[in-house]
């Protein structure tokens, strides 16, 4: 590693829900379980670092939680996150997509008090919905709302564009020593990725809104030579919801365990021994101390 005009920043990927930020994250990464990646809105809930460190930088990369006008306690604290990772940005990241030109009141709040270097992302431009014109109007929208310095469109998903953002990133990133060591790929610990693995099960076999009122919480993580082994708890708020996630003869839990195995084991490169309760802890989206327990607030 070079020390003479090393560059290392802070990176910031804004957008609402749904837009492809933890897609794109996870390309960056070149890891596809890095941050969880689901149909349904508002999946990513924490502010999420990736760390990336070259022979002449260290980009440190924030997924973030989709921007949304905060209806309970949970979704507050989701929002701070986003605040957080704006304050320490030397470059924001504005995700849209073709067809939306709709500046909601709480993103642009934010866009507002940015004072560094917006690049406006375009993604999803291998969706049928990006046509020449929608692209074109896209675009002109948000360069009059954001007033972005450089414009790129990408393919999150197909990984198409995203090099070559990546490497204008370097180029815009200012000239720093590195922040973290350079075998770091992120702040948050394993059981933070393991406990996000299992969420995302959950949102993927789940409807409607049981994937909201859960939450992940890793009770063990006991790392041996060959197994690793973990004991997880899935809190609900209700105990309806608890039968079903739980599900008929415990199917339906035993489907989220084995499909977060897989992804587990893929993570960590070695066999999983994965349990899974379920506990309900009424309203646990309001609740301070809860949400405290669950790293939503310091």
């Amino acid at each position: 590693m070079t020390t003479e005009n090393f560059k290392s920043g802070f990176i910031s990927i804004l957008g609402k829900p749904n837009v492809g930020k933890s897609t794109l994250m996870n390309g960056f990464m070149k890891d596809n379980r890095f941050s969880i990646v689901t149909p349904k809105a508002q999946t990513t809930r924490h502010r999420i670092m990736g760390i990336l460190t070259g022979d002449d930088y260290q980009l440190v990369i924030s997924d973030t939680p989709g921007v949304i006008e905060p209806k309970y306690k949970l979704q507050e604290s989701m929002m701070r996150f986003v605040n957080f990772s704006l304050e320490d940005a030397d470059i924001v990241l504005l995700m849209v997509e073709p067809g939306d030109e709709n500046l909601s009141p709480e993103l642009e709040t934010r866009i507002s008090r940015l004072t560094v270097p917006i690049f406006l992302i375009i993604n999803k431009m291998d969706a049928p919905s990006a046509t020449p014109e929608k692209v074109a109007a896209c675009n002109s929208y948000w360069q009059n709302a954001a007033k972005p310095e450089k414009v790129f469109y990408i393919s999150a998903l197909k990984q198409q564009g995203v090099e070559a953002l990546f490497a204008e990133l370097i180029e815009a990133t200012p000239v720093h020593p590195a922040y973290y060591d350079t075998d770091f790929i992120s702040d948050r610990p394993e059981r933070f990725f393991a406990a996000e693995m299992i969420r995302e099960q959950l949102f993927l076999q789940y409807k409607q809104e049981i994937p909201y009122s859960c939450e992940v919480s890793i009770d063990s993580f006991k790392e041996e030579e060959t197994i690793l082994r973990i004991r997880a708890i899935i809190y609900t708020e209700r105990p309806t919801q608890k039968s079903i996630i739980i599900g008929k003869g415990g199917i339906a839990l035993k489907a989220v365990g084995i499909e977060a195995r897989k992804g587990l084991e893929e993570f960590f490169g070695k066999q999983v021994f994965l349990e899974t309760f379920v506990k309900v802890d009424p309203d646990w989206r309001n609740k301070d101390s809860r949400l405290k327990n669950f790293g939503y607030q310091s």
